[in-house]
């Protein structure tokens, strides 16, 4: 399906139920209309109302919500490839490719599109549609973008989606990437704008919006979405999924990535956030954008089969194949296949 030009609107909102504001006959808020606009002007208290329903009824509004736009049963697939890995000289406290932590991940320079190629066939034969591929960069040099360039034309002449990540942009690097054929650009804004600084120092939240705006003006679709589970508050994940559900138009793609603590991370001790509060994530992420395919990313095999069947549930509608994302592991193909097959989900065609 399409990403359309989103709309907003200004007409009135039915509030959130109250528990006791329920039809007895089918177990549903009573007085509510499902609101399947998309909107541009969501308010914070909006958005918490979402968080704060009981776990059925959000999920019960995220569900129809999921079938009014998508196939409740397909899941676009995509595979991550890190294409440059270590030596990144920002300071995320998550991140195990930063220079300045001991994790173990080595510095390595930028692949050879021969190799790039290689991995992008096995994974277009494993079923997925979309390539995406990630450098640790804090910003894309000028040097670098004819070879990214390449890399981009010719997995695109596979016939697969492209999808990069490589840090900020400047407004013309976009714009040769979109030249060069790419589909998709990731800059994830991470958290809320609050807690932001409590995660990163070495760039703003502000830092972030801007090759956002970059991407969306050369006309690249934006895929963007945050981690929960770094210490943050409820209210930081409100204020995450709002500023992505009040930019100019949603992103294409929304990853929610459950933070999986990396040993020698300033984060690396931190406890796992409850499944059932990712859950919550990914439904309110597809009641505020409705259009958008919410990708259940990092921390799958911490949810188990049980926790991930959850999020589709919600409204996840894409992942990332194959046993390992940039440098965290991911659950192998056969065992999203198994899980597939139990759930009776099939990949989405692009």
């Amino acid at each position: 399906m399409s990403i359309d030009t989103q709309e907003s609107t200004t007409k009135s909102r039915p509030k959130a139920a109250t528990p006791a504001e329920t039809d007895g006959q089918h177990g549903r808020p009573a007085g509510t209309v499902i609101d399947y606009a998309v909107r541009i002007d969501w308010t914070r208290d909006e958005i918490s109302a979402l968080f704060s329903l009981p776990f059925n009824d959000l999920l019960f509004q995220a569900q129809q919500v999921h079938r009014h736009y998508f196939d409740a049963n397909r899941v676009q697939l995509s595979t991550l490839l890190n294409i440059k890995q270590g030596g990144c000289s920002e300071d995320c406290k998550y991140c195990s490719q930063s220079s300045r932590y001991e994790t173990g991940v080595d510095r390595e320079e930028l692949m050879d599109v021969k190799l790039v190629m290689n991995a992008a066939r096995s994974a277009k034969e494993s079923g997925a549609e979309r390539f995406c591929m990630g450098a640790a960069w804090r910003n894309l040099k000028d040097r670098d973008v004819a070879a990214i360039a390449e890399i981009v034309k010719s997995v695109k002449g596979l016939g697969m989606e492209t999808c990069l990540t490589l840090g900020m942009l400047t407004r013309e690097q976009a714009e040769t990437l979109k030249e060069s054929g790419l589909d998709y650009y990731n800059h994830n804004i991470d958290t809320s704008p609050e807690y932001y600084p409590e995660v990163i120092t070495t760039r703003c939240f502000e830092d972030r919006l801007e090759t956002i705006e970059h991407v969306r003006e050369s006309g690249m679709k934006v895929c963007s979405g945050g981690i929960i589970g770094m210490g943050e508050e409820r209210s930081d994940r409100v204020g995450m999924l709002h500023a992505l559900a009040t930019l100019p138009e949603h992103p294409g793609s929304v990853p929610i990535n459950m933070l999986v603590p990396i040993p020698g991370t300033p984060m690396g001790d931190l406890e796992p956030i409850d499944t059932f509060e990712m859950v919550r994530t990914i439904a309110v992420a597809r009641i505020t954008m409705p259009k958008s395919h919410v990708r259940l990313s990092a921390g799958r095999r911490e949810l188990g089969e049980t926790g991930q069947a959850l999020c589709f549930l919600a409204g996840a509608n894409s992942i990332f194949y194959g046993d390992k994302l940039l440098t965290t592991s991911n659950p192998e193909w056969l065992q999203d296949q198994e899980l597939f097959a139990k759930l009776d989900i099939e990949g989405e065609q692009a």
